[in-house]
């Protein structure tokens, strides 16, 4: 089976080792790549902007099924384009990636669906979001309403702090729209993201992650796309799976065929709980990063048979086999990362270093510039281990870490020590 894995991060990456562990493949291609998927695949250097040119390369290739990383794909349509010319793809059309690329979408469906979340208004007006904000408790949360690179999303208690927020989204700073804002109940509680695998006839769990979005340990710093996470979550338990299902998911996907837009794909549910009851806080209709790394290490070669099953509405008879064991992923990111990551940075010694054998590093964004390894963007590796228990596999990957001697980069210490 030959696959096409389309992005450049280490979800990408951890997708390409995943899929590469699986005996029905047979090759394995990925646009644009990095350096990381290099070492296992054969990059393709294609506008992945375009659909066309993804369908092109599909049939030059002939490329049985296309897996898709990132959100922007979707959001462009390349589901309905390619199952136009009958490639296999798992994964949301255009209409119903709105349930992640559009809060204000998402936020009004839980209305219609009575589905437990936060209380809400959306603005269109930067004037009346402020005013609004101003008469609301502390702590604030404040949402871009479309695509925002995993920054979209503010909580804070500092007023002013919230109105630059405000300002930042409709001036067009941050996220891709510039004309709508949510502003949103904090929800005390603790977060966690579970994953399901949906196609038209079966609702398949297949793991189960926290994340730490903060750039500093303490969870202090500015928000950034994820820098680091553990699989699985210990607040997941056969209770609140149901309750997540029954309230939560399967309304979801109920309103979703009401509207039209039936929803296939990989189902991200974030959630907060509160005394054992879920609150959806937001979806992604893809895996997350850094989610996907700790829990393509613990699937393995499963990922392949997930997507091509779902691509041709099979889950029904995938048995999911997830493993009594534990995963972490730490990000080591350029140190000016999230506010100004500097590009270009020398990391040969990172990647020459010997280390331990448990330890696995899926590459961001990187590239080899004259037998140099250098970066593109400010999240550069995901040092990922898997081991039997949380503690040993954290354990060994800051064991790895400590290793590290190069002086553009910085990681989190404090990644699943809670």
């Amino acid at each position: 089976m030959k696959i096409l894995v389309i992005g450049n991060g280490a979800r990408e990456h951890a997708l390409t080792w995943a899929i590469s562990q699986n005996p029905r493949c047979t090759k394995i291609y990925c646009s644009p790549g990095n350096a990381g998927t290099a070492m296992l695949a054969t990059n393709l250097d294609i506008d992945i902007t375009s659909n066309n040119k993804i369908i092109e390369i599909c049939l030059k290739h002939s490329i049985d099924i296309v897996v898709v990383g990132p959100e922007k794909q979707f959001e462009q349509g390349i589901t309905n384009a390619l199952k136009e010319k009958k490639i296999l793809i798992f994964g949301p059309t255009r209409e119903a990636s709105q349930l992640e690329t559009s809060k204000s979408f998402t936020k009004i469906m839980c209305r219609h669906k009575n589905i437990p979340t936060g209380n809400y208004e959306i603005f269109s007006s930067e004037d009346e979001a402020k005013n609004f904000l101003r008469a609301q408790p502390k702590p604030y949360v404040i949402k871009a309403d479309g695509l925002a690179a995993g920054k979209g999303v503010l909580v804070s208690s500092d007023f002013e702090e919230g109105k630059q927020f405000i300002s930042s989204i409709f001036n067009g700073k941050i996220g891709a729209e510039k004309n709508k804002v949510i502003i949103e109940e904090y929800l005390e509680g603790h977060e966690m993201s579970v994953f399901f695998a949906v196609d038209r006839n079966t609702i398949k769990c297949i793991g189960s992650a926290q994340d730490y979005k903060r750039a500093f340990d303490q969870d202090r710093g500015p928000n950034t796309g994820g820098m680091g996470s553990f699989s699985p979550s210990p607040l997941l338990n056969e209770r609140n799976l149901e309750r997540i299902v029954n309230k939560i998911v399967k309304p979801t996907l109920e309103y979703m065929r009401e509207i039209g837009s039936e929803f296939s794909g990989i189902l991200y549910t974030g959630l907060i709980l509160n005394s054992g009851e879920p609150k959806l806080i937001e979806y992604n209709v893809r895996f997350g990063d850094p989610e996907c790394q700790t829990l393509c290490i613990r699937l393995g070669a499963q990922v392949l048979d997930i997507y091509f099953s779902g691509a041709k509405n099979e889950l029904s008879n995938l048995s999911i086999n997830e493993a009594n064991d534990s995963a972490i992923t730490v990000i080591v990111a350029e140190k000016g990362y999230p506010s100004n990551p500097k590009s270009g940075c020398e990391l040969n010694d990172i990647v020459n270093t010997k280390y331990d054998n448990e330890l696995k590093i899926f590459h961001a964004g990187t590239y080899f510039e004259n037998n140099s390894l250098r970066n593109t963007g400010g999240r550069i590796f995901s040092f990922t281990v898997r081991s039997t228990d949380l503690n040993k596999a954290r354990a060994i990957a800051y064991k790895q870490l400590k290793r590290i001697k190069n002086e553009n980069v910085f990681y989190r210490t404090d990644i699943g020590r809670e």
